[in-house]
């Protein structure tokens, strides 16, 4: 069992910044790819970012420029720095990590973004 644990999430004003977390049990080495997804109120769960084994990235047009995928293999956590954030970033944001083809979901952290 892979579960990541999501954390960082929490009220910023617009134009601020904040970075999430997502830690894996274990090692990540193996892993095929990891992401981050987020589901608005009233809207469906959407790809925001993703990275591959290779660490090759890719990102929705939508926080290209602001959003900032990356991951430490040490310590076994995957991280999205988020700048100049919107109001329309407020959802809550998943972890999402693809093992052996099988994907492991996080919980998910609250992001609320309003002055």
């Amino acid at each position: 069992q892979v579960q990541p644990v999501e954390s960082g999430g929490g009220l910023v004003r617009p134009g601020g910044s904040l970075r999430l977390s997502c830690v894996v049990p274990g090692s990540i080495l193996g892993i095929d790819l990891m992401g981050w997804y987020r589901q608005g109120p009233g809207k469906q769960r959407e790809q925001v970012t993703i990275i591959t084994s290779s660490d090759d990235t890719m990102y929705a047009d939508s926080v290209k420029g602001r959003f900032t995928i990356s991951r430490d293999n040490a310590k076994s956590t995957m991280y999205l720095q988020m700048a100049r954030l919107r109001p329309e970033d407020t959802a809550v944001y998943y972890c999402k990590v693809r093992k052996r083809g099988i994907d492991y979901w996080g919980k998910g952290t609250l992001v609320t973004v309003s002055s």
